[in-house]
């Protein structure tokens, strides 16, 4: 019998909808860092065999996004990077992994969705490059993960005007974009899937019903619901009428009944799921290890403080916004930071303060206050650039003459907020074994490997690293 689909989004790094267990790995832009397939494909075989084990079949992974745009507010770190050939690459490499575990994978946000400066879960998005520039930058991933095989492609809820003139609806009712370009130009034959249809780019409420109707137009097999129960109706109403006065030509309904039946049978082939026992094992956790220790950037130690030798006397001060979901799409509160109990295996006098993601003056000048007390600091940012109090601390801090290391935790555009730091290092994730790499390097316990996988507007372009020997 044709299995249920059952799908999650398990990215991995900011993105984990099962996190309690599972293996944290560090995500797309930290195996960006390393631009290592074999690695990314291990990545999907990790994430494959966990979620196998734990009976779902289909990933919503991954984000074959290229981010050219430091501004954009949803992709991010879920994006390998700025390179569409190498983003193409890695996207390829953790499709086969998924796949490879029995998991179908989805490569997502077609036509693209890492140009954008808005996000779609409050409003539509306007791409408005020519259809050559997406072609040179957005669809290359998702070619390359056609050519992969994957198994589904999930939609983006943003206009092209270029493609559907100046009242462009989302690629997700357009059937310019999913049968024209997805279908007929890419050769895609596989489950399209829409991004999810409670997100403000689609009208909701009693309009959903028909927004439901044009996306299965356009081409959409699979919809996206939430748990409410009225838009389910909504959506039911919608489609059941549609085919009844005959808006939803019946042979629309077969040809993605019988896309999705084959997706169940492809399934259904697959080798028994691996025992339970898989979910955060010491081998998954060993390639989580991998992807964090080879992807730790080092893009400027102007100062020559790495690696750090305190004497055993001196005391560290680490400084750290409270992670907090930017985006509908994050996770990133669910998870609390222990950097200080990571360098704290080897150097025992650090402190650790946890402070508000954006605090404000007063919040500021107590934090200046503490920052005194200490010998060294090593201050972490999460996206100061939409965090007008993280930088602003941060520049109050670089001004004290206090030895500082800041530390980009999340996306590596936060340099341009103060150029005056003399150390910066990125990670690229919150996630343990980030930080237990960071530490190391840190310390000289192991060499700085990994390369921008973005540039950083007006100072370093994609590939940059400052070389650093191990110790």
């Amino acid at each position: 019998m044709p299995p249920l689909l059952i799908a999650a989004d398990q990215e991995g790094g900011q993105l984990m909808a099962i996190g309690q267990g599972t293996t944290p790995l560090p995500g797309n832009m930290a195996l960006g860092a390393i631009g290592s397939t074999h690695l990314a494909r291990q990545a999907g075989e990790v994430l494959g065999r966990e979620l196998a084990a734990m009976g779902i079949n289909i990933n919503y992974a991954p984000s074959c996004d290229v981010n050219v745009n430091p501004d954009n507010p949803v992709i991010g770190l879920r994006s390998f990077g700025e390179n569409p050939t190498q983003v193409a690459q890695l996207s390829a490499a953790l499709i086969e992994g998924l796949q490879s575990s029995g998991i179908a994978a989805t490569a997502k946000h077609f036509p693209g969705h890492g140009d954008t400066a808005s996000d779609s879960h409050h409003g539509l998005p306007v791409v408005p490059h020519s259809l050559e520039r997406l072609r040179r930058v957005e669809f290359p991933p998702f070619a390359a993960a056609i050519q992969a095989g994957v198994k589904l492609v999930m939609t983006a809820h943003l206009s092209l005007p270029s493609i559907d003139g100046p009242k462009a609806p989302p690629a997700t009712l357009s059937p310019a974009i999913l049968d024209g370009l997805l279908r007929r130009e890419l050769g895609f034959d596989g489950v399209i899937i829409s991004d999810a249809m409670d997100m403000h780019a689609i009208r909701q409420g009693d309009a959903l019903g028909a927004e439901a109707v044009r996306a299965a137009l356009a081409g959409v097999d699979l919809l996206l619901l939430t748990s409410d129960p009225n838009d389910h109706q909504r959506v039911y109403n919608g489609l059941q009428q549609a085919t009844y006065n005959g808006t939803l030509n019946p042979e629309i309904v077969r040809t993605s009944a019988g896309r999705i039946l084959r997706l169940k049978r492809w399934l259904s082939d697959q080798l028994p799921p691996p025992d339970i026992g898989v979910v955060g094992s010491a081998s998954h956790q060993a390639v989580a290890a991998e992807i964090a220790e080879r992807s730790i950037t080092l893009v400027r130690d102007h100062a020559d403080l790495l690696p750090l030798r305190p004497d055993s006397g001196q005391n560290i001060g680490v400084f750290i916004p409270k992670p907090a979901d930017l985006t509908p799409a994050d996770t990133s509160s669910y998870i609390t930071p222990r950097l200080a109990y990571a360098l704290r295996q080897y150097h025992q006098n650090v402190d650790e303060h946890i402070y508000p993601h954006s605090p404000d003056d007063q919040e500021i000048a107590d934090l200046i206050q503490q920052v005194g007390t200490y010998n060294m600091l090593v201050l972490g940012t999460l996206n100061a650039r939409v965090s007008p109090g993280q930088s602003k601390f941060i520049r109050q801090a670089l001004q004290t003459g206090i030895p500082v290391i800041v530390v980009a935790l999340r996306l590596p555009y936060d340099l341009v907020e103060f150029p005056e730091a003399q150390a910066y290092v990125c990670t690229y994730s919150i996630l343990e074994p980030s930080l237990h790499a960071l530490a190391k390097a840190i310390f000289g316990e192991m060499a700085f490997q990994g390369r921008l996988p973005v540039s950083i507007p007006g100072l370093y372009t994609i590939g940059h690293h400052q070389p650093q020997p191990g110790a």
